[in-house]
């Protein structure tokens, strides 16, 4: 422990099992239980919950959740983040605020930085998935798996229903659900178009815009 930094030593807890390599940080309230292994200059900032993962070199973590989860070299999770098992985040990944992760793998140099759920899926690499994305993986009777190939920008409040493979170099344009696969360098789009009633307006207007 010579050469791990321990800050307040009385608020963190780490399991006997565990493996922490030389020129880790430890920041306040952090507790690691089981098998998990942090790797050399990681760095966990306050707040951490952390059981059977493994965090990659120079990795951070922050206010966060992990059960059997791993993140790869020089990631950022956190703050807020759920990893739950089989969430696999790869090299430089930037996992962000209440970002939710299940039996996913995130490809190196992706990012998913806020109000998302990924399960059952594989994410390529250097894809952005937009905030309050959704992996739609279970139908009411089974888990299905969705693709996501590298180089795709998938925009904020997308809907993927799997099983669905999203083709490489791909836009997916805000609000739009995905239900069948998407070729290579396609853009998609699926919304209701947008409708102003103006005699709805103009009765609201009469009635000094008072609900009844």
């Amino acid at each position: 422990m010579s050469r791990i930094k321990i800050l307040s030593p009385e608020t963190v807890s780490i399991s006997e099992e565990a493996i922490i390599e030389e020129g880790v940080t430890i920041y306040p309230n952090n507790h690691i239980f089981g098998k998990t292994i942090v790797r050399k200059n990681a760095v966990l900032y306050p707040n951490n919950i952390i059981t059977d993962s493994e965090i990659g070199e120079g990795a951070s973590v922050t206010a966060s959740v992990l059960e059997g989860a791993k993140v790869g070299i020089n990631a950022q999770v956190g703050p807020f983040s759920h990893l739950r098992k089989g969430a696999d985040v790869g090299e430089g990944c930037r996992i962000g605020n209440y970002v939710e992760i299940k039996n996913a793998k995130i490809g190196a140099g992706s990012k998913v930085s806020h109000l998302t759920y990924v399960g059952d899926a594989t994410v390529g690499k250097d894809c952005n998935i937009g905030c309050g994305v959704i992996f739609c993986n279970y139908d009411g009777k089974t888990k299905k798996s969705s693709v996501i190939e590298d180089d795709c920008f998938i925009g904020s409040n997308v809907n993927i229903v799997a099983p669905v493979t999203i083709g490489k170099g791909s836009f997916v344009a805000a609000g739009t659900t995905v239900t069948k696969d998407v070729e290579r360098g396609a853009f998609v789009i699926g919304r209701v178009r947008q409708q102003e009633n103006a005699h709805l307006a103009e009765k609201y207007a009469r009635k000094g815009g008072k609900n009844e």
